[in-house]
């Protein structure tokens, strides 16, 4: 008979959300501008749009958000009462350094943080940060194209050390980039490396030069290493995480054309930054890319030395779904997180074309535990879906549940196969602006907020049932689902 293993006593059963996805509160106590608040409204059918600055007339989702900034005492009492182990937030880096004039740190940014930790800490729930999240400071787009400018690098780690040097006994666990690896897409020039090239009017259109693209995540890999190495001597203590935005690659046949290019794939997408951030060198397979791609990167050997040195302590990743690759150009494709492919016929799809694969998760956990042979936590996961709230304001999401359940099954099953899985932060515990959509129809949280699309509403919390069944997994670690 088989038995499965439970979950470990002192699982980090969490939410996770991120700054310009909830904050709100855009120019407020000096902050100054994010590449978020230039990114308008948008839909499954209509792009958002990247404006040149604060056009006047246009709506900008992320202004308001849903106010976590005036709000954070009662989200963060409804992440208590729903019996949160952590909680994955990110700082917002235009709140510390507003703009280019800033040599000192923005104190009214920093005393946000500082009330948000001691709300954490009030109910015991460990914070897991995020430093940076698609949110740089816009300044840098006009200075010098974002994260293609080692001095980015250079102000990120100014960033950092103020952190760390705030926080040393606030935060233990830190993210140093969030899903780093999206910059191996086009996708990822804007929102994560602040690339805005001549011609490129929306987010999922946008103009790509890859030699600069890769240049940026060169500069973020080194960042991420100087940052552990800044990290661990202002506190010994300190553990810091990858993350990765896991596209799970599965070959759509037996060919073997379809097997060597899903391999191909799953590489360079999930593997590559993973290896670097955790093993310390740029991988065999990613050289001959770059040769094939006529990428060719800026690297030091004071680069290399400090990645080496600057490895990761464990394993982040967000995971939503699978995909196929297929070398038949007539093949059926779907859409996705960052990026599509073929579409598996055995998989059903939310409506934002997004296939539902709760086993495929079982199997990206054995793949990157094999891998690493580190701590693992699951710092995304959720089911983006439209809530109807009923005449008595009771909101019946059973969809969330039997996802959300289907997701922490295979999590189990993961753990019986022996991977030290240690977390799980859904995405998001509350409702958040979509990041790919600029929508609030396309909800994730156990909590909503009462907003739409076009920023009407009370901001009003309620509680999901999801909620309700949430608290009572965490209750019992995992074992009534």
């Amino acid at each position: 008979m088989r038995t499965l293993k439970n979950f470990p006593e002192g699982f980090y059963w969490g939410g996770a959300t991120a700054a310009n996805q909830i904050e709100g509160a855009w120019d407020v106590d000096d902050k100054g501008i994010s590449i978020a608040d230039v990114m308008t409204e948008g839909s499954f059918g209509e792009p958002r749009r990247i404006t040149r600055g604060i056009v006047e007339g246009e709506y900008y989702p992320a202004h308001e958000a849903i106010d976590f900034y005036h709000h954070y005492k009662e989200d963060i009492a409804l992440f208590a009462e729903m019996g949160l182990k952590m909680y994955r937030l990110s700082i917002a880096w235009s709140r510390i350094f507003p703009d280019s004039n800033s040599d000192t740190p923005n104190e009214k940014g920093l005393e946000f943080y500082d009330k948000v930790f001691k709300e954490l800490k009030k109910y015991n729930i460990e914070p897991l940060v995020t430093i940076y999240h698609n949110d740089l400071p816009y300044h840098f787009v006009e200075e010098c194209n974002g994260w293609s400018s080692r001095k980015v690098l250079d102000q990120y780690l100014e960033l950092c050390k103020v952190l760390f040097t705030r926080y040393k006994n606030d935060v233990k666990y830190w993210i140093t980039f969030n899903e780093i690896n999206d910059l191996t897409v086009p996708l990822g020039n804007w929102n994560h490396g602040g690339i805005l090239h001549e011609g490129t009017k929306y987010f999922v259109d946008q103009v790509d030069e890859p030699n600069m693209r890769y240049q940026a995540l060169h500069n973020q890999m080194v960042a991420s290493a100087e940052a552990v190495v800044i990290g661990k001597k202002i506190n010994p203590e300190f553990q810091f995480g990858s993350m990765i935005c896991h596209i799970t690659v599965y070959p759509h046949t037996c060919h073997p054309d379809d097997v060597l290019l899903a391999q191909r794939e799953d590489l360079i997408r999930n593997c590559f930054c993973g290896d670097v951030m955790h093993r310390g060198e740029y991988p065999y397979y990613a050289l001959r890319y770059f040769e094939e791609n006529d990428i060719q990167i800026e690297m030091t050997e004071a680069d290399k030395a400090i990645l080496k040195e600057g490895i990761c302590d464990f394993y982040t990743f967000s995971y939503y779904m699978t995909i196929c690759k297929s070398a038949d150009p007539n093949t059926v494709q779907t859409s996705g997180n960052i990026m599509g492919g073929a579409k598996n016929p055995y998989l059903e799809v939310n409506e934002w074309d997004w296939q539902i694969d709760p086993k495929g998760l079982r199997y990206t956990l054995n793949h990157v535990y094999d891998r690493y042979r580190l701590p693992v936590m699951i710092t995304e996961n959720g089911l983006g879906a439209r809530d109807v709230v009923e005449a008595d304001g009771q909101i019946h999401d059973d969809y969330r549940i039997e996802y959300t359940r289907q997701h922490i099954q295979q999590m189990q099953e993961a753990i019986t196969d022996g991977v030290e899985l240690v977390g799980y932060t859904s995405w998001g515990i509350i409702d958040v602006v979509s990041c790919s959509t600029g929508e609030m129809d396309k909800r994730y949280g156990f909590i909503h907020v009462d907003k739409d699309n076009h920023g009407n509403g009370t901001l009003k919390r309620t509680k999901k049932d999801s909620f309700h069944w949430y608290k009572k997994v965490i209750e019992t670690n995992g074992q009534e689902l």
